[in-house]
């Protein structure tokens, strides 16, 4: 262990919605039906459900009050102990949007208040303090299943409509970004959608918004890119500290005391979700990339348990790295007279539905910590070409049956200047040079995959190359390059290589990995020497 070694970290917190009538609906079926017994009526409670669940439902009024109690935590919460502005990302649906929305209310009137009293005393020219908060509406994030009626799709709110329904709560547009959603902003954010989302699209989901918030999370923190942050309206780091360590004036702070004022305020990041969606991120969270991927229809081995409006806390330390701080915590309903609010947190709430018999495990697709290449990596495959590659399938399937063929790992040392990164190849039913086969190059650090590429070996052509923003460097792309090179060569290739920057970026970016332009062709090829 290095005790003396600085080790900056952000703070990030996953809220799960309020109360909805649909989760009211649930819970008065189980009771009404008698759900969980010999005696359950299993016609009626189906009749009953199909009547009265709504694809996109609003809170119920146990929710809403939910929603006021957790707003008078969370506002002075972050108000004084946050920086600005608070990333808050929060999913489409609407009893996500009305769950946070009182707390953008609070902080968005605290935030004027302390603007006006400031007015008076800021110099001309100097700039106002930035915004209180950003809500980044993320169209990945929405509760598995999608949004539906007995399998028939709707569209779900459009980026209009949902700036509607934050704007009567005091949010301004400025202060909405939106990611993962159609192009049309008329479109709704399940436009897309054909029907019931399966439990094998959830995790592919899962996994590719995972993925998108290590790389958000890491571009807070700095780590591996100079470009701008578009969420934050000024260049200040200093809220990116090691929180382990105090500093003189923060003697008398006491840790765990969440509404006095800090000397010094910290980089936050809020997520507003559901329940079983929530629970497929934070598995990926936990087990840092090696997990259990089930096959079609099972639902996972574990999953984290939230009330409505619960709470779970993490520290986020960069490069996939998390501590789980605190799970599904309510401190905005802990008084004797709130317990009554709370809901959604209990085995007859239907948790244990998410628990599959014990005849289906054998089923699984199991990946094992090891050393060897697993089915995680061929996951952040998937989802890294889905996320950055345009064109590529949205929900490109992970596969759910018992692994085919093999892979294997290139040598090290062959890859000049690869230093910390493993490249990996991947080909289908052999561990031989197949002149045949098409290859997926893999560059990875530790279990995280930073970049990959497929090589057509008989037309000599690379295509599919994607590298994570942070990780997109020279000496990444060169490993990745110089070890299809090897293998191209130890193959019997001569000549050149060649590829099709789809970017501008792409094509600084090769030349640089010394590849040359085609001229009138669009391509770009280097010499296998």
């Amino acid at each position: 262990m290095s005790e003396g070694r600085s080790k900056p970290s952000i703070s990030v917190r996953f809220v799960r919605h309020a109360e909805s009538q649909n989760n009211q609906v649930y819970r008065d079926a189980r009771r009404v039906y008698r759900g969980g017994t010999p005696e359950f009526d299993l016609e009626g409670w189906t009749n009953y459900v199909n009547e009265r669940r709504r694809a996109d439902p609003d809170l119920s009024e146990t929710g809403r009050l939910q929603t006021e109690k957790l707003a008078s935590y969370l506002a002075p919460h972050l108000h004084n102990q946050a920086s600005h502005p608070v990333r808050i990302i929060v999913s489409p649906m609407l009893r996500t949007l009305q769950t946070i929305a009182p707390t953008l209310e609070a902080l968005k009137l605290r935030h004027t208040q302390e603007a006006s009293s400031l007015s008076s005393s800021t110099p001309p020219g100097e700039a106002p303090p930035p915004p209180k908060f950003r809500a980044i509406i993320h169209g990945f994030y929405h509760e598995s299943e999608g949004c539906h009626i007995r399998d028939t799709p709707e569209a779900g709110m459009n980026q209009p409509q949902i700036k509607s329904v934050l704007s009567g709560f005091g949010v301004d547009s400025e202060d909405i970004l939106f990611e993962g959603f159609p192009e049309d902003p008329l479109d709704g954010w399940y436009c897309h959608g054909t029907g019931f989302e399966t439990r094998l699209e959830s995790e592919t989901r899962a996994s590719k918004f995972y993925l998108w918030l290590c790389e958000f999370l890491d571009q807070q923190l700095k780590l591996g890119t100079e470009e701008e942050d578009p969420t934050c309206d000024n260049d200040d780091d200093d809220d990116v500290f090691d929180a382990g360590v105090s500093v003189p004036g923060e003697e008398h702070e006491k840790e765990h005391d969440k509404f006095s004022t800090r000397q010094r305020r910290r980089r936050t990041t809020i997520l507003v979700g559901h329940g079983d969606f929530m629970a497929l991120v934070l598995k990926r969270i936990i087990s840092g990339f090696g997990h259990y991927v089930e096959t079609e229809g099972v639902s996972h081995r574990s999953a984290f348990v939230h009330f409505n409006t619960g709470i779970t806390e993490l520290e986020y330390f960069g490069h996939g790295r998390f501590l789980l701080m605190s799970s599904n915590q309510m401190p905005h309903l802990s008084d004797p007279g709130d317990l009554a609010l709370r809901s959604g947190g209990s085995l007859k709430d239907g948790w244990a539905y998410l628990v599959p018999e014990v005849m289906h495990l054998d089923d699984e697709v199991t990946v094992a910590f090891s050393d060897e290449v697993n089915d995680h990596v061929k996951e952040q495959t998937v989802a890294l070409k889905s996320l950055y590659l345009q064109g590529h399938p949205a929900t490109t399937s992970i596969t759910n049956t018992k692994r085919r063929g093999s892979t294997f790992l290139l040598n090290v040392e062959e890859v000049e200047g690869a230093g910390d990164l493993d490249v990996l190849s991947g080909g289908s039913g052999t561990t031989r040079l197949c002149e045949s086969s098409d290859m997926t190059f893999v560059v990875k650090r530790g279990l995280q995959v930073l970049g990959c590429a497929t090589y057509h070996h008989e037309s000599g052509t690379i295509t599919d190359v994607v590298l994570r923003p942070s990780a997109k460097s020279v000496k990444t792309g060169k490993a990745l390059m110089d070890a299809i090179k090897n293998y191209a060569k130890r193959a019997g290739k001569e000549g050149t290589l060649m590829l099709k920057p789809s970017s501008e970026g792409d094509h600084v970016f090769f030349a640089q990995l010394g590849f040359q332009e085609v001229k009138d062709s669009g391509e770009m090829t280097t010499s296998m020497l």
